[in-house]
């Protein structure tokens, strides 16, 4: 009963990472590495096919040969996974060498011997994208039919997650896409901040990417970091574009920018969590920030990240009522006013950071993809 049973499991925990999984690579890693610990084969691979180009690559490979093989693309008139895809039909091939449809210029590549193999098809609404294959026994007995039915029906599983998880990240690309034409907007403004988001973005995930931070808080940070000033759409040009300094009444009004940047994206679910960075990103440290004068912990992390890379680019950039200073100017000003202005770690995590990728980050955009 034991492999009834595992085959068993691995189809419940497939059947999990349906909809649990946010990005396509992610997913399939996962599935592709508990089918091949489950049919107990020596390596497993997910080629997708390249329509425009008609190839198939390597989206996911696991085994010994596996970094090699995500360098490469293939006809997918050729080969065993090419004639699955063209023929939509699964194949089990115990004897490789015996198969004139196997391809053997991988393994001269890679240097992978391969003995046997399974391969099915990825089929979305009758149009197969791909092919989920296994590669040799560890113990070097063949394949069987079990085991050709379980890829079967993990593929089955697998390709709807897959088109699910596509679908999703083709509305965070729109979102994306939006959020940064509502930052243009507000740059262009003011030509003295033109591209001022985009550099926050980049400068607060580099100082988050050195807090080792997870994947779902990265984008966080980079929604929130295009959108810190959102608000000033609603602070008028004349206080907003004023070359000297703001009188006391003018700067109450310039406040509220973050309180109406939150405001305004309040309502759209995908950006809760970043509508918090943006309230307050102008929260210091020591508590005498605003809107509400949070201290220390209270402030959430990546508003004390926002923190660091608004001052930072605001310090590096010309402004109409000074010059900008220098890169080391501007890091020892965030040295000096770390834990009173600005949080010691999130400041500590940008400095060095920035100090290994200074030379490589102006002109090449730290994205969360």
């Amino acid at each position: 009963m034991r492999k009834p049973n595992e085959r068993l499991d691995l189809l419940r925990e497939v059947g999990k990472k349906v909809g649990s999984v946010s990005r396509v690579t992610e997913l399939v890693e996962q599935i592709t590495q508990m089918t091949q610990h489950t049919l107990k084969a020596s390596a497993s691979s997910v080629l997708l096919l390249d329509e425009t180009n008609d190839e198939l690559y390597f989206d996911v490979a696991e085994g010994e040969a596996g970094k090699a093989l995500t360098r490469i693309r293939l006809s997918s008139q050729s080969g065993i996974a090419g004639w699955v895809v063209h023929h939509g039909e699964p194949l089990m091939v115990n004897d490789v060498a015996t198969d004139k449809r196997f391809n053997s210029w991988v393994d001269e590549v890679t240097g992978f011997v391969t003995r046997s193999m399974i391969c099915v098809p990825l089929v979305i609404q009758r149009k197969t994208i791909g092919v989920l294959e296994v590669l040799n026994k560890v113990d070097g007995s063949d394949f069987n039919e079990q085991d050709l039915e379980t890829l079967a029906a993990v593929a089955s599983t697998a390709v709807m997650a897959i088109d699910n998880t596509r679908l999703q990240e083709s509305v965070a690309d729109g979102y994306r896409s939006t959020i940064r034409a509502l930052a243009a907007a507000v740059d262009a403004k003011d030509p003295y901040t033109a591209g001022h988001s985009e550099r926050v973005m980049e400068y607060a995930l580099l100082g988050a990417r050195s807090l080792l931070l997870s994947r779902d808080e990265l984008e966080v940070v980079e929604c929130a970091a295009i959108l810190h000033d959102i608000g000033k759409i609603g602070i008028p040009d004349g206080i907003l574009l004023k070359p000297g300094s703001l009188s006391p009444e003018e700067m109450m009004v310039m406040r509220q920018h973050s309180l109406i940047g939150a405001g305004i994206i309040k309502d759209i679910t995908y950006l809760r969590e970043a509508r918090k960075l943006i309230l307050h990103h102008h929260e210091r440290y020591d508590g005498t920030g605003y809107p509400d004068g949070l201290r220390g912990t209270e402030i959430p992390v990546g508003s004390r990240l926002l923190s660091v890379a608004d001052a930072f680019d605001t310090m590096t950039t010309d402004r109409s009522y000074r010059p900008a200073l220098s890169i080391e100017r501007a890091l020892e000003e965030l040295h000096r006013c770390s834990g009173t202005q600005f949080c010691p770690v999130a400041s500590d995590a940008f400095i060095s950071a920035f100090s290994v990728e200074s030379k490589t980050l102006r002109g090449s955009p730290i994205l969360v993809r």
